[in-house]
């Protein structure tokens, strides 16, 4: 052992025992003795496989939620789950709205259309009580500093714990699947022997990711001495996975419609889509999909090292990623780093409220959703199916039904009628027909479209400026919104036949399935992209005229600079799966029982020290030492810290007796 590492380790100790004034964020003073990366092999995987007789995928979305299985004997048969019960005019899909109803005692109730219809046919004086949410997976992304007692709030304004209402709706799906497993078997399905996938975009930040596995220990789903039987996936790369499969028959390809001057006829989308739903509609009753164990013709055009872009358009959230394809085997090797942001449908839902705010004003309708709230669904259910009948190239108005009680609450509260707020409002393209309904021009509804897919365009032009997304030879265009003329059309434009444009035809279950197949074989996608640069704060030695003056910390003699950021990882680093990032530390009292170390993240590539702007404590890295006591001098805890995953991951060792030490890292606590 040198001098120096004695030296040094004293200086922890030191630093660790007593925190120097010097110190400006309170971390205890953590020397790295051995920064070193390994690459480990596909072989040498750390814990071995379980196997699994089913693998079940949840794909959990802002505003639609669904099921899909495939047993491991039968990979090429991905099941979607049953039908559900209730439906809406004009919206055909296997999934059922992410809505969920618990009672004034805040007990699970219902979830989906059930909880929708039942909360619909209460009497006002009841459905006040009683709590009853939507949309509320957005919140997990634009929270900043999300926790383990994150709140939400019901339609009555009532606030619940967000934990307990992911949980619930996981526990509601687990019922549900489980339910269907044993009859599809004719006896009682463990749960064991179910592998679980949940998806989430692709952007979301680790919290979000950690939030949903929490939520997941908390139903039920998975156990958290079993970690390994949930997998997060990214929505994106499960819409990638799934769309090398595809079949010249299973999807619209928008680029073979012949595009004149950079504008296509629109006739061409629409019929397009429309061959697609019947299509669909059609193949609806099996509910079992073949997916081809070759790859699909599409693939076949597909050469080693073609690039192309999966554009996932959800309810909130729209996400894109950039993969690359390596032959022979078709792993993907991600290029850029996920980007996107909270451009999903709801935003023309936002547009849609902002208008009616215009018209009868913002007091109006802040009462009326807290007052009347389930007419206020009604009303927002009316507005959906008519938001789906916006094309670019429609020319008739679109007629909006205003629930009874909106125009009779409307007038108890203004004292004059809607048809009057009409007239006098200076929204001059939505009148009020005869037959009681708001009519809306096609301008009128597509203006609702522009800001949201304003955004998407101007993320995509900005995606396809980067050098590493040059030459992208398709864009997929999966997710629920994918399905929008409107979008389609804008895309197309922005394109300008740059790439071919792909649709998978049950655009919506995309995901879904490909989340199935990503649950079946998660090491298809071998390459990620650090979304963000991850580090410690340590102590180095203080070098003249290169650390600033103001790091300098004196102990026994020693110069050292402090609060220096050790990456781990930069930001669009690529990452293999399975690579490791190793640190050894050393505890600074033979009788520490915990390690705890914080870990910082930073948007920018490099980061020289834990104070610079932009940079902020994110986690915390736990390590229990206790029971590890030896008698060596010293103790070196080496941890492998795992990024090429969809989660990040850590693992120790005691070094001396190469006992496992217990690991975590932490990004929920504050």
């Amino acid at each position: 052992m040198t001098e120096k590492q004695t030296a040094t380790e004293k200086i922890i100790a030191d630093v660790m025992a007593n925190p120097s004034p010097a110190k400006s964020t309170g971390d205890p003073g953590i020397t790295p003795l051995s920064p070193t990366h390994t690459q480990q092999n596909d072989t040498e995987r750390v814990q071995p496989e379980q196997s699994f007789v089913v693998v079940v995928a949840i794909d959990f979305g802002t505003t639609s939620s669904g099921y899909a299985y495939a047993f491991t004997k039968e990979p090429e048969c991905i099941h979607t789950m049953r039908r559900w019960e209730g439906g809406d005019p004009g919206v055909s899909n296997q999934k059922t709205p992410t809505t969920i109803l618990l009672t004034p005692d805040r007990k699970f109730h219902s979830f989906g259309y059930a909880a929708r219809d039942f909360y619909h046919d209460l009497d006002p004086s009841e459905s006040k009580h009683w709590l009853y949410l939507e949309k509320f997976k957005m919140k997990l992304h634009t929270t900043a500093n999300l926790s383990i007692d994150t709140d939400l709030h019901a339609a009555n304004g009532k606030r619940v714990k967000a934990l307990d209402i992911f949980a619930y709706a996981l526990a509601f799906f687990k019922e549900q699947a489980l339910k269907e497993l044993s009859d599809q078997t004719g006896g009682e399905f463990d749960n064991n022997d179910v592998r679980w996938v949940i998806t989430v975009p692709a952007i979301w930040k680790m919290p979000a990711k950690q939030f949903m596995r929490e939520a997941a220990y908390k139903s039920g789903l998975v156990s958290r001495e079993n970690p390994e039987q949930l997998i997060i996936a990214l929505e994106p790369e499960a819409a990638s996975i799934y769309c090398r499969k595809l079949r010249l028959h299973q999807m619209v390809d928008l680029g073979t419609q012949t595009t004149q001057n950079g504008f296509s006829p629109t006739e061409n989308v629409g019929s397009g889509m429309t061959q697609a739903k019947e299509h669909v509609r059609r193949n609806r009753q099996s509910r079992t999909f073949l997916v081809e164990n070759v790859v699909g013709e599409l693939w076949s055009e597909l050469e080693e090292g073609d690039r192309y872009v999966v554009v996932d358009c959800g309810g909130g959230t729209v996400d894109l990623t950039v993969h690359q394809i390596r032959l022979p085997e078709g792993h993907l090797k991600e290029l850029y780093k996920a980007s996107g942001g909270p451009y999903g449908s709801i935003g023309i839902d936002y547009e849609f409220e902002k208008l009616l705010c215009r018209i009868f004003g913002q007091d109006f309708i802040d009462q009326f959703k807290i007052k009347r709230p389930a007419a206020w669904v009604d009303l927002m259910i009316a507005f959906e199916s008519r938001k789906r009948a916006a094309a670019p190239d429609r020319t008739n108005p679109l007629n909006i039904n205003l629930p009874f009680s909106f125009i009779d609450y409307y007038k108890k509260f203004r004292g004059h009628s809607v048809e009057h707020a009409l007239r006098k409002s200076n929204v001059d393209f939505v009148k009020w027909s005869s037959q009681g309904m708001l009519r809306m021009s096609p301008d009128a509804m597509n203006s609702l479209f522009k800001p949201t897919i304003g955004h998407i365009i101007q993320h995509l032009t900005e995606l396809f400026e980067k050098p590493e997304v040059s030459d992208i030879k398709f864009l997929f265009l999966v997710g629920g919104f994918a399905e929008s003329p409107l979008l389609q059309h804008a895309v197309q434009d922005m394109l300008q036949g740059r790439s071919r444009i792909i649709i998978p035809h049950d655009v919506g279950l995309t995901i879904l399935k490909g989340a199935v197949l990503f649950g079946l074989d998660p090491s298809v996608i071998k390459v990620r992209r650090s979304p963000l640069t991850y580090g410690v704060g340590v102590l180095n030695r203080f070098v003249e005229g290169k650390h600033p003056p103001e790091k300098l910390l004196v102990k026994d003699g020693t110069r050292w600079c402090t609060d220096v950021f050790d990456t781990f990882i930069a930001a669009d680093q690529s990452v293999a799966l399975g690579e490791m990032v190793k640190r050894s530390y050393t505890p600074a009292k033979p009788s520490q029982q915990v390690i705890v170390i914080h870990v910082y993240c930073s948007e920018r590539e490099s980061v020289g020290f834990i104070s610079e702007s932009g940079v902020r404590k994110c986690g915390t890295l736990r390590l229990d030492v206790s029971g590890t006591e030896s008698t060596a001098p010293r103790r070196e805890i080496q941890t492998l810290m795992q990024f090429g995953d969809t989660e990040i991951r850590a693992m120790a060792v005691d070094v001396s007796t190469g006992r496992t030490v217990k690991a975590s890292i932490d990004f929920l606590s504050h």
